[in-house]
């Protein structure tokens, strides 16, 4: 029996469920569902923007579900916030109900209203195992379930690697997708080793509405910004789209000292025939800091008291230090349906770019506070290539039904480094620093690389969805074979290349998952899933010395639960993730892998309106990250370094019914009790971070305006903001304004 059957034959699916199933078949094309209030609905265009005016909908009036003509992606939730569903690597789009694991969608419409400008500001304000451990630091990092991620393992129009260097903006992206746990069943292993989750940018496309939108941007002290976002369709089908998105910010942030500038931009152009799509996505990108840093500051072997925190306003970095990061990246996709029920598919995509730092490293000495301040100079230039094949299917055989995948990927990535660690420059106090003068870089600029990497991962999955009981049950079974090779040369001041380690070895990682449906809003789900990381060559010291070993194999298992209230969605997961490590045992000498950390741990989230006008989103959770083995057996037992146990986070929207079109919006942010090192003598205190704002909706000679104000961290809390001192202070109280206006 067809879907479409399905939907048409009572009592025999339920039909929003089967719509959406319907409707999220492929990852770029189709048509986007919703569930609807009570109440006729109207299928319309799946653009937010225009949604909100009912002349230019061309309304059909049905019965209780929502269509939307033309549209790229899992529609919005109730709220807008979130998507109904997102995509999961191999398995495709899913809706939220039918996904085994914990995921989240955030929307362009949500993005724009946090006036979030990078990354880890849309991941890590309201999602409760997404910790954010620096602000505007050179390199993005953020740690999902506990396990430390970066902007390096990025997704970007679904391929490992092409999301920019170092650190990314959001103006190009329509939804930024989150998947919590390890993923390389699903999208292979990512670059860095990444296990505690996957984060994908799904770059913006042409809605069948034309767009033109101007937004102006302000963050104190005097961070100014515009941003362009045009869209159109051509055709007498409307079969090419276009969108192009150009943003050029620039000035002082809150902290003394510091700059950041960023200039990008980005074409969107696709084409979607009968049975066939093509997506082509470029962007170029350049990001200026001055003042900013990588490291925050370190410890000393004789601290044995923490410094206080001091206000974010004061500066962790040498007025002297800079980064220049820049990324030029095209992706091209192509789709088409073989048959009625068999899609195939072909992606690949070139980044090149690097970066030119000049960095701050800081040590406290002691428990006077005296600090040494030093430089690290540091430029990397490179290229990365990413790809994937892949074909997907149903059938139905008795009384099951099957979604199939095979997919093979290929990534290769080649970097040059010229790296070099300066003198101290000044010997200061971190309560009141003097960071000296810029270190002497005659020998650096005189000298050539230090460093070259290359980096090969190959990768063939393979994956099965079967539903029964009128897909009330779905059982995922799948595995992906990853093929890793690297190789690293190190050289010398004199030009002399070491000989080259190399690295060559491969894993098949398995994957279970199961989906039961106790009702048409009710899901229980469970999965068994691994993750990888490259494994180390032994030390010269080591019995062993020069063996590589195996791929490191991250194992997570999770439970847990989605309920679907119609306007409001409450989801709940256990999990448990084991990820090993390796250390010369100081008895045998032979390396090998003998540490673990195991986080046990459980998220309770929330989205969606909780009644007409008042939007939630956020949850809490709480992780036992426990070293189970450390190299130091005195450490065994320990809680890993730098991960908060207990974080709440809620964010709040409602719109004032005396004032139609004003609405309220607030963002409580705690973060937990953090150790500062491995044997847990030390901890950072835990901090509680409240913003504040309001938007208003209005509309001047017919074009929609929106207007935005929020301040971040309204009591100006003095605080810590990483796992350890290396995250540096907390942002100050900062101002943001917005205002978007379509013509």
């Amino acid at each position: 029996m067809s879907v479409f059957d399905q939907i048409r034959a009572p009592g025999s699916f339920p039909r929003r469920l089967a719509v959406r199933r319907l409707l999220l078949s492929t990852m770029f094309f189709g048509i986007a569902c919703a569930a609807a209030s009570p109440g006729p609905a109207l299928a319309q265009n799946a653009d937010a923007e225009a949604a909100k005016s009912p002349a230019t909908t061309e309304a059909v009036v049905l019965d209780t579900i929502v269509l939307s003509a033309a549209g790229q992606l899992p529609a919005e939730y109730s709220g807008g916030q979130v998507a109904t569903g997102s995509g999961v690597g191999l398995l495709g789009n899913k809706d939220i109900m039918d996904t085994p694991y914990s995921t989240v969608a955030y929307t362009e419409s949500h993005i724009q209203n946090r006036e979030a400008q990078d990354i880890g500001a849309v991941i890590g304000a309201t999602d409760p195992s997404v910790f954010v451990p620096n602000k505007r630091n050179i390199f993005e990092t953020y740690t999902i379930r506990g396990f430390s991620s970066s902007a390096d393992d990025l997704l970007f129009a679904g391929l490992i690697g092409m999301a920019p260097n170092m650190r990314g903006t959001t103006e190009f992206a329509e939804r930024v997708e989150v998947l919590k746990g390890p993923s390389t069943f699903l999208y292979g292993m990512p670059p860095g080793g990444s296990v505690g989750g996957a984060v994908a940018l799904v770059p913006k496309r042409a809605a069948d509405q034309p767009l033109t939108r101007l937004t102006t941007t302000y963050a104190a002290d005097s961070l100014l910004g515009v941003h362009a976002d045009i869209g159109r369709r051509f055709g007498a089908d409307k079969e090419w789209g276009l969108r192009v998105n150009a943003v050029s910010r620039d000035g002082d942030t809150a902290t003394d000292g510091e700059k950041h500038g960023v200039d990008m931009g980005a074409v969107a152009l696709d084409w979607r025939g009968d049975r066939a799509r093509v997506f082509l996505d470029y962007y170029k990108l350049r990001e200026d800091m001055n003042g900013v840093n990588y490291f925050g500051v370190s410890l000393g072997p004789d601290v044995t008291v923490l410094p206080a925190a001091r206000n974010g306003e004061n500066p962790l970095a040498a007025p002297w230090s800079y980064n220049t990061n820049e990324t030029e990246t095209f992706v091209l996709r192509s789709e088409i349906d073989l048959t009625d029920a068999v899609t195939a598919w072909a992606s690949f995509g070139r980044k090149t770019g690097g970066y030119d730092a000049l960095v701050t490293s800081s040590m406290i000495a002691n428990n006077d506070g005296d600090l040494l301040v030093s430089g690290i100079r540091s430029k990397r230039q490179g290229t990365q290539e990413s790809g994937e094949v892949g074909l997907r299917g149903n059938f139905s055989t008795g009384g099951a039904d099957h979604d199939w995948t095979i997919t093979a990927t290929h990534y290769r990535s080649t970097n040059t480094f010229k790296d070099a660690r300066l003198g101290v420059t000044s010997d200061t106090n971190i309560a009141d620093p003097d960071w000296g003068l810029a270190p002497d870089l005659t020998n650096y600029d005189a000298g050539g690389p230090t460093q070259i990497i290359g980096q090969k991962l190959t990768s063939i999955g393979v994956g099965d969805t079967i539903s029964v009981l009128q897909d009330r049950l779905q059982l995922t079974f799948g595995l992906r074979h990853q093929k890793i090779e690297s190789r690293n040369v190190l050289i010398d001041p004199a030009g002399v290349r070491s000989a080259a380690s190399t690295y060559d070895s491969s894993r098949t990682s398995p994957a279970f998952a199961v989906v039961y449906k106790a009702a048409e809003n009710l899901s229980f789900y469970g999965n068994y899933i691994e993750g990888l990381s490259a494994g180390q060559a032994a030390p010269v010291t080591a019995v062993n010395a020069g063996q590589v070993l195996a791929p490191y194999q991250t194992k997570q298992v999770e439970i847990g639960g989605k309920w679907d209230l119609g306007g409001f969605t409450t989801t709940l997961a256990l999990f448990q993730i084991e990820k090993p490590s390796a250390y010369l045992d100081p008895v045998s000498m032979v390396y090998g892998v003998y540490g673990e950390q195991r986080n046990r741990g459980v998220e309770a989230n929330v989205f969606g309106e909780i009644q007409p006008g008042l939007r939630l989103l956020g949850g809490a959770s709480y992780i036992d990250a426990k070293v189970t083995s450390a190299s130091d057996p005195a450490n065994d037992g320990k809680t890993a370094a730098g991960t908060p146990a207990f974080m709440a986070k809620l964010g709040l929207e409602y719109d004032l019914p005396s004032l139609p079109g004003l609405t309220l919006t607030g963002n409580l942010n705690h973060i937990g009790k953090r150790y500062a090192n491995n044997d847990n003598s030390l901890s950072l205190p835990s901090y509680t971070v409240l913003d504040l704002g309001a938007r208003y909706e209005t509309q001047i000679s017919g074009n929609p305006l929106s207007l935005r104000a929020s301040v971040q961290n309204v009591t100006d809390e003095a605080y810590w903001v990483g796992g350890n001192l290396s995250g540096g202070y907390g942002a100050p109280r900062t101002l943001l304004l917005s205002a978007s206006m379509d013509f």
